[in-house]
């Protein structure tokens, strides 16, 4: 924290180093004009004479660019500088009689000067000014703050800029209404530099006005008018009233900087917001002058409602003048929303251009969910301004705008039709139903033939006779045809109208567009039709794929029984009618006496599994008959699964069992591993490696063995029986292991089990092979 407050202070310091600097580079250029103007030579050798004559003079540069300026010119500035001198004179003479020293270094011709071309430099920026003209002119004479004031023609007043008063008061200080009697406004009516010594005198409340201490109000005068208040705070007592001529000096600088006023373009200050507020005024509808408010920074975070003529009408229900004055946001908050209408004001001061829209959504304070007005509005720039106009909806407007708005949303046109007269009166919208151009003539009803599709005239004519000849209401439904052989679906509802006597005198109705229902319900109709089709595709295919997972895969009641093992199969489909998968098992003797036993998943369901299953389940018995062991079968069969197969991937256990040794030798291929029963403990055999058939080319696999005890058991099964979304495959084979633990006479029962224990939530296939040693 010490490094960075040095380093902010290091930067500071630099800041106003840099500052002053540039400001004393604008005020030695200025004496070097001077000097190319008095001696009449070329600009560097006025650059050396000022370099010889401070010099000689042992001046720094600056003052006496500073004392040069001040003899050369006639204004407010070396006024106030002559003055100033000559109270130091006769302060340092009496000092000298004391034996003190006074200053010799033209300080007060310096400051004024330096803060002269503060003030040059600022150009438009008064809140820039501000903070110079309190570091350059006023923190010297014991000032603690400052303030610059914008006057309007109406008597308001605008801050400016300020300094050493902060932002708290500057935002609560951002406008003053007319007829306040703030010191600023006091100081312009009297038209004199108003001096407050003791906080007991201002009776009014103005900037910092609860701080303690003295002010001096001083106006500036810019063309006929005043239009600028310098408003300056010491700590203590004021100084003596020679500061006058230095403050007016200061005031007048500050005219420079206030931009708007007229001043440049040869006319009087505040007469361009003069008609402005004519203009307002002579607006039928509600107006307002939004005027911006900006940041130290110069950019626009609001605006203030500067005007708003006689006919201003606030949804909220607020009187205009308790409008008048507020910021914008703080009027109507809900007007910042993204894309809202002060993103438009912003966007018209910045650019120039007029905006209108006759449907624009405004939101105003009120209920908790302020429901959106449509108005129309109208923003224009005028200067520095922006005129804001609002057409509010009323009454039976409102509420036409709101019918025309359904029509459209809803594609509904009405009609009434004066049969005694001939006379017609469409809505907008149903011209737009008929394709008609606009103005053109409306259709009369007994002309519907004429428009309709001739496979709907039956039906058009039984509806014009129900209400034109026995006067009863009615609806229809028919094609109507356009321009282009454009066809268009349209409900009709017509009711006769009937005066006193019964006599049918007129036919009114609405007409409507429902052309996208009709063609969503044919759309809606083919798709039934096509899901119909090919649930029945799905259904057959479904069926034959079960029937040829059940024609290829062995009987699950004994498949095996002898050659000295009891073996018990159990299958569980995934989802009976739904998906056939790739599970498959087999438990086979081989011609040398041994027993093949296996248990594999192909990856995927339907047809394509099913027929991966076969080709796998066939090619493993083929190459068992070789009398190979089972590592070098899987690695077999693991290139009929790369080569001779069209991707197909798949996990297998393959065990070879020994009746006479009783011995089983097993490889593994990336299945989950065997299951021992021994003496009442189940656990599970540790695979040798291996992996998933189809994944690698030209893979070898190890293989290993375990001698089978009588009563031992040995379950081989697929993941579908311990696969579980919540929990991981270890898990699920902890719980098992302690469900096979349990003893069980009969292996069938066993095998029923261990299905019922529920372990697996998911719907793989299941397949379970128990085999026991006799």
């Amino acid at each position: 924290m010490a490094g960075l407050a040095a380093t902010v202070d290091r930067l500071s310091t630099e800041i106003r180093a840099g500052r002053e600097d540039r400001e004393a580079r604008v005020l030695v250029a200025l004496a070097q004009g001077i000097l190319v103007e008095r001696l009449n030579c070329a600009p560097a050798e006025a650059a050396r004479q000022l370099q010889r004559l401070a010099s000689d003079s042992r001046m720094a540069l600056r003052v006496l660019a500073a004392d040069i300026v001040n003899q050369a010119a006639a204004d407010a500035t070396a006024c106030a500088v002559a003055e100033a001198r000559s109270t130091q004179a006769t302060s340092r003479s009496g000092r000298k009689e004391k034996g003190a020293a006074g200053p010799q270094d033209g300080g007060t011709a310096l400051r004024l000067r330096m803060a002269e071309a503060a003030a040059i430099l600022a150009g438009d920026d008064a809140q820039a000014l501000a903070r110079a003209l309190l570091d350059r002119s006023l923190r010297p004479l014991g000032a603690t703050a400052a303030a610059v004031w914008s006057a309007a023609p109406d008597g308001s007043l605008t801050l400016a800029g300020e300094a050493g008063f902060g932002p708290a008061e500057a935002t609560r200080w951002r406008y003053v209404p007319p007829g306040l009697g703030t010191p600023a406004q006091q100081a312009i009516s009297e038209d004199r530099t108003v001096w407050i010594s003791e906080p007991g005198d201002v009776l009014t409340p103005t900037i910092g006005g609860g701080s303690s201490g003295s002010r001096a109000v001083v106006p500036a005068q810019g063309g006929d008018q005043r239009v600028a208040v310098l408003e300056v705070h010491w700590p203590g007592a004021h100084p003596a009233l020679a500061l006058q001529r230095q403050l007016d000096a200061l005031a007048q600088l500050c005219v420079l900087s206030l931009p708007d006023q007229g001043v440049a373009l040869g006319r009087p200050p505040g007469e361009a917001a003069a008609w402005l507020v004519g203009l307002l005024d002579g607006l039928l509808d509600s107006a307002a002058l939004l005027r911006p408010l900006r940041d130290h920074d110069g950019r626009i975070t609001d605006f203030m409602i500067e005007h708003t003529n006689e006919r201003f009408t606030d949804p909220a229900g607020r009187p205009r003048a308790e409008v008048t004055g507020l910021p914008l946001l703080e009027a109507y908050p809900l007007f910042a929303a993204e894309g809202g209408l002060f993103d438009r004001i912003r966007q018209v001061h910045r650019t120039g251009a007029t905006y209108r829209s006759q449907s624009a959504v405004l939101r105003f304070p009120g209920s908790p969910v302020p429901p959106a007005v449509v108005a129309a509005v109208g923003l224009a720039r005028f200067g520095d301004v922006v005129l804001l106009s609002w057409r509010l909806p009323k009454g039976d407007a409102r509420l036409a705008d709101l019918l025309k708005h359904a029509q459209r949303l809803s594609q509904i046109g009405a009609f009434e039709e004066n049969l005694a007269t001939g006379e017609i009166t469409w809505t907008e919208q149903l011209s737009t139903l008929y394709g008609l151009p606009p103005g053109a003539a409306p259709v009369p009803l007994h002309r519907l033939f004429e428009h309709a599709h001739p496979d709907d005239t039956g039906a058009v004519g039984r509806f014009l006779r129900t209400v034109l000849h026995q006067g009863e209401e009615s609806a229809i439904t028919f094609r109507l045809r356009r321009a282009g052989d454009v066809v268009r679906h349209l409900r009709v509802v017509a009711e006769p109208v009937c005066d006193a006597s019964g006599l049918l005198v007129a036919v009114r109705g609405a007409y409507q567009d429902i052309s996208p229902h009709r063609w969503t319900e044919v759309a809606l109709a083919a798709t039934r039709d096509r899901l119909a089709g090919a649930e029945q595709q799905a259904a057959e295919r479904h069926r034959l794929t079960r029937q040829l997972q059940r024609a290829i895969m062995p009987p699950t009641e004994h498949p095996v029984y002898g050659a000295g093992l009891r073996v018990a199969v159990r299958y569980r489909p995934a989802e009976e009618d739904q998906r056939v998968g790739g599970d498959w098992y087999d438990a086979v003797v081989l011609p040398d006496g041994r027993v093949l036993l296996t248990v594999g998943d192909i990856a995927g369901h339907g047809i394509a599994a099913a027929t991966g299953m076969v080709v796998l389940r066939n090619a493993l018995r083929g190459l068992a008959i070789t009398g190979a062991g089972p590592a070098r079968l899987l690695s077999w069969l693991n290139s009929v699964a790369c080569c001779l197969t069209e991707q197909v991937t798949a996990t297998v256990v393959c065990g070879l069992f020994d009746p006479a040794v009783r011995t089983l030798r097993w490889a593994n291929a990336g299945h989950v591993p065997p299951i021992l029963v021994s003496r009442g403990k189940a656990h599970a055999l540790k695979p040798p490696d291996g992996v998933l058939l189809g994944a690698v080319d030209a893979v070898a696999y190890e293989e290993t063995g375990h001698e089978l005890h009588q009563q031992d058991i040995l379950l081989m099964y697929t993941d579908g029986l311990i696969e579980r979304r919540d929990s991981s495959m270890d898990e699920a084979l902890e719980q098992l292991l302690d469900v096979a633990s349990r003893p069980v006479d009969n292996l069938e029962d066993y095998l029923d089990l261990l299905l019922s224990s529920d372990i697996a939530d998911t719907d793989d296939d299941t397949c379970l092979i128990a085999v026991q040693p006799t």
